[in-house]
């Protein structure tokens, strides 16, 4: 099945304690049906020192799940996703609330 949501789309979380926060999604894991965007659900780790790195407590994003999240339409609201195939045969993303391509 095609992927609905892609690295370098930009989300908006539907559920949980950032409900509302934007971001940009920067690794997709279809295997746990899980995404990573940036700046939204971050958590607190302790970090080890290693000589390439500091140690400390760091912060990083967590995996949030692809059902709390969408991507945002034309108006900056969420949309749903479908696919149309194209006269070329070509298959693309297209928003369902506008009927707008998502990917040129």
């Amino acid at each position: 099945m095609a992927a609905k949501i892609r690295k370098g789309d930009k989300v908006i979380v539907l559920s949980g304690r950032d409900k509302g926060r934007t971001g940009e999604v920067f690794e997709v894991r279809p295997d746990a049906n899980k995404a990573l965007v940036r700046g939204v659900n971050m958590i607190k780790r302790h970090q080890k020192q290693t000589q390439a790195q500091e140690g400390g407590i760091i912060q990083k994003e967590s995996p949030i799940h692809l059902s709390n999240i969408a991507i945002v339409g034309k108006d900056g609201k969420p949309t749903r996703v479908g696919f149309k195939i194209q006269a070329d045969g070509k298959k693309v993303r297209v928003a369902k609330s506008s009927g707008a391509e998502i990917d040129g």
